[in-house]
């Protein structure tokens, strides 16, 4: 049984390592990841298979955003008049609506409900410059303005030398690995 335990927590750590080392890269090869990582090229081939299944794995480009143009990422945080689900779900076809708003917004990267600073969502946009910017925030305000209590944006320049870390998630690889494995 002891033994059992341990075989599970080692798998655990490899699925870690595999998962952080697809973050960094997810273009490398099975065959490199098996290499850095010390492992067969057979397991980690059928341990990324698993993940991939399991976490719902997404393979995607983040490019410089700065570079193709765009000079601006927003931050929406939106409040309804009424946060209660229960109330918010009376409301005629909302979700469906709501749900069908957001998925025609090309430009939109990030949208979730949560909670802070006295709101209930947010949208992260990127933006080709102010004007655009200003044109999606007169569009929240125009089609939501029924339903928002409070609505306030945070707005980044992508083409300042202030960017401390560009937008990526390798960095997130390590944190990751070492939570889980702490």
């Amino acid at each position: 049984m002891m033994h059992e335990r341990c075989d599970m927590m080692k798998m655990k750590d490899i699925d870690l390592k595999i998962l952080s080392g697809l973050m960094k890269n997810s273009k490398i090869s099975d065959r490199k990841l098996s290499t850095i990582i010390g492992v067969s090229q057979p397991t980690v081939t059928r341990r990324r298979a698993k993940l991939e299944k399991e976490l719902s794995f997404e393979y995607t480009v983040i490019p410089d955003f700065a570079k193709l143009g765009m000079k601006i990422m927003a931050f929406h945080f939106m409040h309804w008049k009424s946060e209660s689900y229960e109330e918010l779900s009376q409301l005629r076809n909302f979700q469906e609506r709501i749900d069908k708003w957001i998925s025609e917004q090309s430009n939109m990267i990030f949208a979730s409900s949560g909670e802070g600073l006295g709101m209930g969502r947010l949208a992260i946009t990127i933006h080709k410059d102010y004007s655009d910017y200003v044109k999606f925030k007169e569009k929240i305000e125009k089609d939501w303005s029924s339903h928002l209590a409070r609505y306030e944006t945070f707005i980044v320049s992508l083409k300042s030398d202030r960017i401390k870390r560009p937008l990526t998630l390798k960095y997130l690889a390590d944190y990751i690995k070492n939570i889980h494995s702490s």
